[in-house]
């Protein structure tokens, strides 16, 4: 068969920039934490109680566990619900945590709730307590935890901020965060750094700052 120089030309520029086009729609995979050469494990103080460090390795546990965020409503089972540990939001990795400690936040919050719902944000427009969520909205969160004395003041350095604590952001837009300091101290930084699921899974980053802190917690 004659060859048609021309045809193999436009072949091969077309397969090029078809294998072009793959190689630029590629994108970097966020790591699931800084490199290990950035950071040290410190250990906790010793009088600090053994629940902090159950919850913190619940909390750490969870990276590369969960890979993907889930905002949808879901019914699940009471108590010690959960949804699927690969899926979830920012809440999940808190109450995830705390029951690596022996604390199921989704029963302890739905008591609390139920007994001084007036107390608790009217901004979904409930009538009544719902297992099923109410633990996993992180104003909920905020208003159980200072009713049980464990607030703190979100002003301050890094330093005021200690593994193990519940912080509470405002992302703009009316989005609320939740995230957990654990005791892995970020070099670059000079601060610990913070576990969380903010859309692509739970992660340990240094986002201590990034967004304005509307809630600082210690309950162990």
């Amino acid at each position: 068969m004659k060859r048609n120089p021309t045809a193999e030309v436009l072949l091969t520029l077309a397969l090029f920039q078809s294998l072009a086009c793959q190689k630029q729609i590629v994108k970097p995979v966020k790591p699931l934490k800084p490199p290990e050469q950035q950071t040290e494990t410190r250990a906790l103080p010793a009088n600090r109680p053994p629940d902090l460090k159950l919850a913190i390795d619940g909390a750490v546990d969870q990276i590369g566990k969960t890979i993907s965020y889930d905002a949808s409503y879901q019914k699940i089972e009471y108590p010690n619900g959960d949804v699927p540990i690969e899926t979830g939001v920012c809440s999940d990795v808190i109450v995830r945590a705390f029951r690596k400690s022996g604390i199921d936040l989704q029963k302890d919050l739905h008591e609390d709730m139920k007994d001084n719902f007036s107390l608790y944000p009217t901004r979904w427009g409930l009538k009544g307590t719902d297992a099923n969520i109410d633990h996993r909205r992180v104003p909920n969160l905020q208003i159980y935890f200072s009713r049980k004395g464990k607030s703190l003041s979100t002003e301050g350095s890094s330093e005021t901020f200690l593994p193990g604590d519940i912080i509470t952001w405002d992302l703009g837009g009316g989005a609320d965060h939740v995230g957990m300091v654990v005791n892995v101290w970020y070099r670059p930084a000079q601060r610990y750094l913070i576990v969380h699921n903010i859309g692509a899974g739970t992660r340990m980053e240094d986002v201590l700052f990034a967004w304005k802190i509307t809630g600082h917690y210690r309950y162990f």
